[in-house]
């Protein structure tokens, strides 16, 4: 009987041994050298090591539904069958790219028939889960609390943000890492030798070697799919190698490690952050680069910059708020690709710009005692005197013209009368900052009359 699926017997096993040989032998090279066993996984050590939960999964023991959650290429899709092959059940595999409700719900139907008609349990791989709407996410709850199926899901984003909360409570949330540079030189030298890879027909100059794992950036696939380009090129111009210019010309850049929708997109824009507040402005450039060189959005850089000039910088240089609402203009003035050029000036001035956060601090301590009530009524003195019946109500009576002192300040009560005294903005030693440490105190000591 068909399981919908997968036709198994409509050609007979000799048959269909014949057609896998033909799809493998054409299959591309990152699939051909996709791991057989644990002991050929790279990477991936801090969930793979004895006693390791996915280590347990694999080998059989402890089943239960798993998240898998990584950057490209880690190797989501080939754990997801390891895990299969050991607990020996049927593997079914959906993309979320291209199944709804109705192809999740017959894969459970299936499952829970197989079950009950021969006690074969089924893996149910679903790849970019986060692309599942709740509605479909939600489809899944049943079948993942009951067993019917194994879960294992795989997403290139933070699951705590993307996949509802009742499924993450069901599962056991995994996250891979990018490969080690050594992790991914292994593979690529393995590629070249192994029998379903290059075969050893072709030799691999080191310095090709490195600029291999250097286009990587700790993805698997894109070593190997850049790789095979070269392999490719070489193999036409019937060259028994594969020259560092071979593979330049071939892949003529590295993609840039960002996903503008995903996890990546905030932990890019931390770093930036980070960067810039750690006062190194070569990393900040950096981080400033990925996101130009992955389409960001300029205008949300900009506004960054905007927030970060008050919160680390503000009165340590004032300039700074000045040069980054400046870069937010020129960037919707004159767009991309010069708009590049405002905000990495912007950057440069940030990092390089004596820090304070006095700013944010001030503000948020006089929130906080806002919320916990400590309002109070504006001294009469200060009301609006400009209405009629002000004057009856005793408005602006009593108040003093600052500029009516040669000073411009004098003795007079500004705040509440439950915040008297206190102390909101407190000036750092650092850049302008330092003349405010000295001029705030002498104001304070004027108009409270200290």
């Amino acid at each position: 009987m068909s399981d919908g699926l997968f036709d198994e017997g409509l050609f007979g096993a000799e048959t269909e041994d014949r057609a896998g040989e033909r799809l493998a032998e054409n299959a591309p090279l990152a699939v051909r050298m996709r791991p057989r066993s644990l002991d050929e996984v790279l990477g991936q050590d801090h969930l793979l090591g004895a006693g390791a939960p996915l280590r347990r999964l694999v080998e059989g023991a402890a089943p239960a539904s798993i998240l898998l959650y990584g950057p490209p290429g880690t190797g989501k899709t080939t754990l997801a069958n390891l895990v299969s092959r050991a607990t020996g059940r049927r593997f079914v595999a959906l993309s979320a790219l291209s199944s709804g409700v109705k192809e999740v719900r017959a894969v459970i139907e299936e499952a829970r028939r197989r079950l009950g008609r021969s006690g074969e349990a089924t893996v149910l791989f679903i790849d970019e889960v986060h692309r599942f709407s709740k509605t479909q996410q939600d489809a899944l709850l049943g079948a993942v609390e009951d067993r019917t199926v194994l879960l294992v899901a795989a997403t290139t984003e933070n699951p705590y943000f993307s996949v509802v909360a009742p499924l993450l409570s069901r599962s056991l949330v995994l996250q891979l890492r990018s490969l080690e540079e050594d992790d991914v030189r292994e593979l690529v030298r393995r590629a070249v030798a192994e029998e379903r890879g290059l075969a050893g027909e072709l030799e691999l100059d080191e310095d090709a070697l490195e600029h291999l794992v250097a286009l990587a950036g700790g993805d698997a696939r894109r070593a190997l799919t850049a790789l095979e380009a070269a392999a490719e090129s070489a193999g036409s111009t019937g060259s028994g190698r594969i020259d560092l210019g071979t593979v330049e010309a071939t892949v003529n850049r590295a993609a840039v490690l960002y996903d503008r929708g995903g996890d990546q997109h905030y932990d890019v824009v931390s770093a930036f952050i980070k960067s810039i507040r750690g006062s190194d402005v070569d990393a900040a450039l950096h981080y400033l680069a990925r996101m130009v060189e992955a389409g960001e959005d300029p205008r949300f850089i900009a506004r960054r910059l905007v927030v970060h000039a008050s919160e680390d910088v503000g009165m340590a240089d004032p300039t700074a708020l000045q040069a980054a609402v400046a870069a937010s203009q020129a960037v919707q003035f004159i767009g991309m690709p010069e708009g590049r050029l405002a905000l990495a000036q912007a950057t440069i001035h940030l990092a390089t710009a004596p820090k304070s956060n006095a700013v944010i601090m001030a503000i948020d301590a006089a929130m906080g005692d806002v919320r916990a009530g400590k309002s109070g009524t504006v001294p009469p003195h200060l009301r609006d005197g400009h209405y009629a019946g002000a004057k009856k109500l005793g408005n602006a009576k009593g108040y003093q013209y600052p500029h009516d002192r040669s000073e411009g300040v004098l003795e007079q009560q500004y705040a509440p009368d439950e915040l008297v005294g206190t102390d909101y903005y407190e000036p750092t030693g650092r850049g302008a900052e330092r003349v405010l440490g000295e001029r705030v105190p002498k104001l304070r000591g004027i108009v409270r009359g200290g």
